[in-house]
């Protein structure tokens, strides 16, 4: 049994007298302000003059650079150039002047001057948005508001930008993503309990554990550098958060981490442990000093006492 992975397009079916353009197409006529004329279906005399200058640039042109090879593509358009030139200075053989001729009297005075912003080629497709609220194009996530999860939406795809559209109103712009299975989501697009939880970043758990004290900052930055993901660690860090307000005092919850470093288990099991067993209230014993150094070529205080003890008879004397 097989399955069918790819999603359906939708394409209109044609008609004779009210044919529908290729959106790419006609987005490029409105950038350069020409008219698209279709031929009629069947009718290849509609377009005789078109297809007998393709023949003839095939015949003249192509025809007699097939056999020269050519080590850049500088060198391919110079030879090109120079073949073009000499056709379009060739005569007609039914009429007077020239292709340049004609050129320059027909065609020339009506021409405008190109757009001060270079035509960018586009791709339209359409796609339906995903339980996630986001639509996948060409193996990248873009969201979209999530209450039009389930809808098909039309997708203008660039080199570097990704726009959505519904009705015929853009409703959604992205960076194409760089990456396959990259996402590009937008704060304004989430639910509010998403957007509650993407609220949450690193910096801001560390703000917020600066206003409980020195040591909760500790724990919290310890248990986001433990992780290969900083994000791993937001959930211990909300429990403290959750500790400090709702369960103990921000004072408690101080003199817990505290003991947690002290201890040097900076973690929120360990937190949580301090806190019921009531060991935030009692004092952090001093750290034991170092052993005291017994060697034979150290005299020691009382050697110094001694001999200042001394001194002081020989001075009575």
């Amino acid at each position: 049994m097989s399955f069918q992975t790819t999603p359906k397009r939708w394409s209109p079916k044609p008609s004779k007298y009210d044919p529908v353009f290729n959106e790419s197409y006609l987005e490029w006529a409105r950038h350069y302000e020409v008219t698209i004329l279709p031929a009629r279906p069947r009718k290849p005399r509609d377009k005789a003059a078109v297809e007998g200058g393709v023949l003839i640039v095939e015949r003249q042109i192509l025809a007699r650079l097939r056999h020269v090879k050519f080590f850049s593509l500088y060198e391919l358009n110079q030879a090109i150039y120079e073949l073009l030139e000499e056709l379009n200075a060739q005569g007609f053989q039914r009429r007077e002047g020239t292709r340049r001729s004609v050129f320059e009297a027909v065609d020339k005075p009506v021409m405008r001057p190109l757009p001060t912003t270079a035509y960018e080629y586009a791709e339209w497709k359409r796609f339906k948005v995903q339980m996630n609220y986001h639509v996948r194009v060409l193996d990248g996530y873009y969201s979209v508001p999530y209450d039009l999860v389930g809808q098909t939406l039309d997708v203008r795809v660039t080199r570097t930008t990704v726009e959505i559209f519904s009705a015929g109103v853009r409703i959604a712009s992205h960076k194409r993503c760089e990456r396959k299975g990259q996402y590009q989501t937008s704060f304004a697009h989430m639910p509010s309990s998403h957007q509650a939880q993407a609220s949450w970043t690193p910096a801001r758990i560390l703000k917020w554990a600066r206003t409980i004290g020195p040591s909760t900052q500790v724990v919290c930055e310890t248990i986001m550098s433990g992780r290969h993901y900083p994000e791993q660690g937001f959930n211990q860090c909300r429990g403290i958060f959750n500790l400090a307000s709702k369960v103990y005092t921000p004072e408690r919850v101080e003199a817990a981490c505290e003991r947690a470093i002290a201890i040097h288990s900076p973690l929120y099991k360990s937190v949580v442990s301090i806190l019921k067993n009531g060991l935030d209230a009692v004092a952090l014993a001093p750290p034991p000093g170092p052993p005291p150094i017994e060697h034979q070529n150290i005299r020691g205080t009382e050697y110094y006492k001694e001999l200042l003890a001394g001194g002081q008879e020989n001075v009575t004397c």
